[in-house]
C-alpha cells in the first residue's frame, strides 16, 4: 500500500513561515515506522497538528511525517488513570474520553495542557508543554511513565527515567529530533470535576501581579494573567489576573463541543489589526469585570483552559502575512525590572498584542535536556508580521531578555540567532548526541548552526497547496 504524499507548502501556526517540503501521511505504525528508518538524502522530522508558531514542526526541503492518522487509543486503565496511545491522538480526543466520571465520582483529566487542546500527545512531549498550573505540575513530561523511539537505524527503544534515562531526558522537549515517538503512556490526574471555580481579579499595574502571583501560587492549582500592553505610566502591565481550581460540585454531564463557536474562513487584511482595534479590544476586555476588581465565576475546562479554541483557524485574523509569537522566560532575580521594561518598550512601539499573558513558573527541575520552563516569570505576546519594523521591536526585546538571563520557547520562535540559541541552552550539545542523524527541521539547521532555516515572508505569498497546515 502506497503512502499518501505530496509535495507542497506547509505552515506553522504562526504562518509567517512557510516552505515546501514532501509530506507523509500514514495510516499505521508499521508505515510511520518504515519513513522513520527509511534510506534517503533528505531529512525527515514527524509533527502531529503543527500548532508550533515557528519553524520548529517545518522541515524545508525535507520530509514531514504527518501522524494525524495515528490517532489511536491503545490502553486506558481508568482504575489507575494510565492511557497508552499513539501520537497522534490529540488532548482534544482525551479530555473526550476523560469526561465520564469515575465510581467515586472523581474524573481524570490531563496534568498538563498548554492554550489550546489541538496539539498531539507527540507533539506536547516533544515541546515538552506546560500550562497554568507548572508551580504544582510540571511540565507534560514529568507525567510520562515511558515512550517508545523508532531511530532512524530501525531500531526501537523504550525510553523512562529508569530505562534508556538519557534519550528519554532528550526527547521529552527535543522538539522530534531524536527519531519517532511511536508510543505514549501518559498518567493522568483526578480531580474533582471538570469545571473550575475561576476568581479573577483586577491588576492595575505590573507591580500588582508579583504579590497576587505569589498568593496565589499556594492557594490556587491554576494561575495566569492578561496584560494591556499597550498601557504605560502608572498603568503599565495593567490587566485582569485569573486564578482557578476544580470545582468540588461534579456536573450532571458534560460533552466538549466539536465545533469552534465562530471560524475566521480567510486571511484578513493586515490593517484589521492596529493600535485602534488593539486598543478597543482591551478595553472591553478589562470591562468584562464590570464594576468590582473582583469576579468570581463557574466555568467550564474549555472557557476557562481554553478559550482561543471557540474561534476556528483564530490565527487568519493576523493577515496573510502571519505573525510572531514572543514567549520568553527570566528568573526570579531579573524578572521585577526585565518585564515591565519589555512592557515599556511594546507599548511605546504601538504594536502590542491582544493576546498578552503573563504568568510564573514554579522551581521545578526541567524534565527534558531543551525544556523551556525554568524558575521565574513567562511573558507571550503575539505581533502582527509587519516585516523589519516588527524584527526590530523582537530584536529590542532580546536584548533585554539576554541581560536578565531568560531565553524564549523553541515552540514559539521563528528567528532567534543559533548565538541566543546556545546561550540560552547550553545542554543543546549534550543534546546533540541523542539527536538522530536523519531527523533535522527548518529551526534546528538555523540555531544549532549546520544550515539555514526559513526567513519569515515579507509579502503575501501564494496560497499553499491542499489543506491548511494548522
Amino acid at each position: 500500500m502506497l503512502i499518501p504524499m505530496d509535495t507542497m507548502t506547509a505552515l506553522s501556526w504562526g504562518r509567517a513561515h512557510r516552505g515546501p517540503q514532501e509530506i507523509r501521511r500514514p495510516h499505521w505504525q508499521q508505515e510511520a515506522g518504515a519513513l522513520a528508518a527509511s534510506a534517503g538524502p533528505y531529512p525527515r522530522l514527524a509533527r502531529g497538528l503543527g500548532r508550533s508558531y515557528g519553524d520548529s514542526c517545518l522541515n524545508f526541503g525535507g520530509t514531514l511525517i504527518e501522524t494525524q492518522q495515528l490517532d489511536r487509543l491503545v490502553a486506558f486503565d481508568r482504575e489507575h488513570g494510565l492511557v497508552i496511545a499513539d501520537p497522534g491522538l490529540s488532548l482534544f480526543a482525551l479530555i473526550d474520553l476523560c469526561l465520564k466520571p469515575n465510581p467515586d465520582g472523581s474524573y481524570w483529566f490531563p496534568p498538563v495542557v498548554p492554550g489550546t487542546k489541538f496539539v498531539s500527545l507527540g507533539g506536547a512531549i516533544a515541546n515538552d508543554i506546560h500550562g497554568k498550573n507548572h508551580h504544582l505540575a510540571g511540565t507534560f513530561g514529568e507525567h510520562i511513565v515511558w515512550l517508545e523511539l523508532v531511530r532512524s537505524d530501525g531500531s526501537l527503544h523504550r525510553c523512562s527515567r529508569a530505562e534508556n534515562p538519557a534519550l528519554f531526558a532528550a526527547t521529552v522537549g527535543g522538539l522530534g529530533l531524536t527519531g519517532y515517538i511511536s508510543r505514549i503512556a501518559l498518567q493522568l490526574q483526578k480531580v474533582s470535576s471538570p469545571l473550575f471555580d475561576v476568581e479573577d481579579v483586577a491588576i492595575g499595574s505590573v507591580l500588582d501581579f508579583w504579590d497576587l502571583a505569589a498568593e496565589s501560587a499556594e492557594r490556587f492549582a491554576y494561575t495566569a494573567a492578561w496584560i494591556d500592553c499597550l498601557a504605560l505610566g502608572e498603568g503599565l502591565g495593567r490587566g485582569i489576573f485569573s486564578r482557578a481550581r476544580h470545582a468540588q460540585t461534579p456536573p450532571r454531564a458534560i460533552r466538549p463541543p466539536h465545533k469552534p463557536a465562530l471560524n475566521v474562513p480567510f486571511a484578513l487584511p493586515g490593517w484589521v489589526l492596529n493600535p485602534v482595534t488593539l486598543r478597543a479590544f482591551n478595553t472591553a476586555y478589562r470591562a468584562r469585570l464590570g464594576g468590582p476588581r473582583r469576579m468570581r465565576r463557574g466555568v467550564s475546562y474549555n472557557h476557562f483552559l481554553f478559550p482561543l479554541d471557540g474561534v476556528g483557524a483564530w490565527n487568519r485574523l493576523y493577515g496573510p502575512r502571519g505573525f510572531f509569537q514572543y514567549q520568553c522566560v527570566v528568573p526570579p532575580s531579573t524578572m521585577r525590572d526585565a518585564i515591565p521594561a519589555m512592557l515599556g518598550r511594546i507599548a511605546a512601539a504601538g504594536q502590542g498584542s491582544f493576546l498578552a499573558v503573563l504568568k510564573t513558573f514554579g522551581p521545578r527541575p526541567a524534565a527534558g535536556l531543551l525544556s523551556f520552563p525554568m524558575e521565574g516569570a513567562t511573558l507571550a505576546l503575539d505581533f502582527p508580521n509587519k516585516g523589519t519594523t516588527t524584527l526590530a521591536l523582537l530584536d529590542s526585546l532580546d536584548e533585554i531578555l539576554e541581560s536578565a538571563g531568560g531565553r524564549l520557547y523553541p515552540a514559539k520562535d521563528g528567528r532567534m540567532s543559533a548565538a541566543s540559541f546556545q546561550r540560552q541552552y547550553p545542554g543543546w550539545r549534550n543534546f546533540a548526541q541523542y539527536k538522530d542523524p536523519q531527523f533535522s527541521s527548518s529551526f534546528w539547521r538555523r540555531v544549532s548552526g549546520t544550515g539555514l532555516g526559513q526567513e519569515p515572508i515579507e509579502e503575501s505569498p501564494a496560497i499553499c497547496v491542499g489543506a491548511d497546515n494548522r
